[in-house]
């Protein structure tokens, strides 16, 4: 009897949708980043936020991930970007196939940077390449200090950590998150991932974020 890999045949269908994505994204000389988090981290604030403070500096759009409805992508369109729904309907993370129809539905000679927001989760999503340029992972100050430690691939995989909602340190409402442990433990795993502790309520820490968006927008274009 023959036996079957699927792990295998599906991870190797899901290389080939991503090796295509990335050839597509750079035949556009668009920069993309999957953006990676657990639920409620503040994705969606983040990337409202950043479109709105440099549409006239970069186009952006997003691919949006969830498992039900369209309600992170209404918020989107909210800020006139550009953005594609895909639900994926109990899977805990996106596909490069369902990346490739998504890109496709979008203006790219008309765009700059493309964000996928990936469904909530830490773990599925950090596994799976869609052919982005790369992976932005966001741990908010409530979920707590130790996600590097406990979940160490995708914070080893990401070229940026976004530590949100660092408002709620500022106000002591969340005075049991050592910020310097996550900083450190991030590090241990990946000493090149760049962090950028920030409020995406507050707008406290997003001009580093965005010199350093505007930087890697710039490199693509040269």
């Amino acid at each position: 009897m023959q036996k079957i890999n699927v792990r295998k045949k599906l991870l190797s269908a899901n290389e080939e949708y991503a090796f295509k994505n990335t050839r597509f994204l750079n035949e556009h000389k668009i920069v993309c980043y999957n953006m990676i988090s657990s639920p409620g981290s503040g994705k969606t604030t983040i990337l409202t936020r950043t479109i709105n403070e440099l549409k006239n500096q970069i186009k952006i759009g997003v691919i949006e991930g969830d498992i039900q409805t369209d309600i992170d992508a209404e918020r989107i369109r909210a800020t006139r970007a550009p953005v594609v729904q895909i639900n994926t309907y109990g899977a805990c993370h996106l596909s490069a196939a369902q990346v490739d129809s998504a890109l496709k539905k979008l203006p790219a000679d008309e765009l700059d940077l493309i964000f996928i927001e990936n469904v909530g989760n830490l773990v599925c999503p950090s596994a799976l390449e869609l052919g982005e340029a790369g992976k932005i992972v966001v741990l908010s100050v409530a979920e707590g200090d130790d996600k590097p430690a406990k979940y160490p691939a995708i914070f080893a995989r990401s070229k940026v950590l976004l530590i949100n909602k660092i408002d709620l340190l500022a106000a002591g409402v969340q005075d049991d998150f050592d910020i310097e442990r996550a900083k450190a433990d991030a590090r241990k795993l990946n000493k090149d991932i760049e962090i950028f502790p920030v409020s995406a309520k507050t707008g406290d820490g997003f001009s580093s974020w965005y010199d350093w968006l505007k930087k890697s927008v710039g490199k693509n274009s040269i």
